[in-house]
């Protein structure tokens, strides 16, 4: 980002700057407040809005009514870029949530809902690397970078959330036995 070429003579574009902000920030943060969801995007509005004054002050009219119908001219720039931005991002969102809809779900049965409960109770690294083993297909290798882990580590992790995952399955299906067989490919 280069600063306008009049920026460093004698300090006055600076000074530029600062007047139109303290002259318009207020009106240009209502503004943006009054138009967006959250009402927190306003203030990174705001900043979008005077990083383009500050790229572009030698544009900015030298008169007070000139120089505020630019800056709101340039808000409403901003703003309609936010919220294309937006409204692609929504959309998205909405063909995800379509798609997630539309596929079907096997039904939750209790040795799964189990397996969840089991998983739930491991530290949060090692449930990931289950995750990530089990329910994602990867190999320990690649769950280990992944996780930005060594090999070595995911290996100690892997093998401790195993036994862990085995205990309170068996402790589960089986109150009063102390091993049996273990399955942790289910999601």
């Amino acid at each position: 980002m280069s600063r306008p070429s009049d920026f460093t003579s004698g300090g006055s574009a600076e000074r530029r700057l600062e007047k139109l902000h303290e002259q318009l920030a207020g009106d240009l943060l209502r503004y943006f407040a009054r138009r967006v969801t959250p009402q927190a995007d306003a203030a990174d509005l705001l900043a979008e809005t005077l990083m383009v004054a500050w790229r572009r002050l030698d544009k900015v009219p030298t008169d007070d009514q000139g120089a505020r119908m630019w800056m709101f001219a340039t808000a409403r720039r901003v703003l309609a870029n936010w919220t294309r931005g937006q409204r692609r991002r929504t959309a998205l969102s909405d063909e995800l949530r379509a798609q997630l809809i539309e596929t079907p779900q096997p039904d939750a049965s209790a040795e799964v809902l189990d397996v969840r409960r089991a998983l739930e109770d491991l530290p949060r690294n090692q449930r990931e690397l289950i995750r990530l083993v089990h329910w994602d297909g990867f190999s320990i290798i690649d769950a280990a970078r992944l996780s930005g882990i060594r090999e070595s580590t995911a290996r100690g992790r892997y093998q401790r959330a195993k036994a862990q995952l085995k205990a309170r399955l068996t402790e589960a299906t089986h109150p009063s036995a102390t091993t049996s067989p273990m399955k942790v490919t289910t999601p």
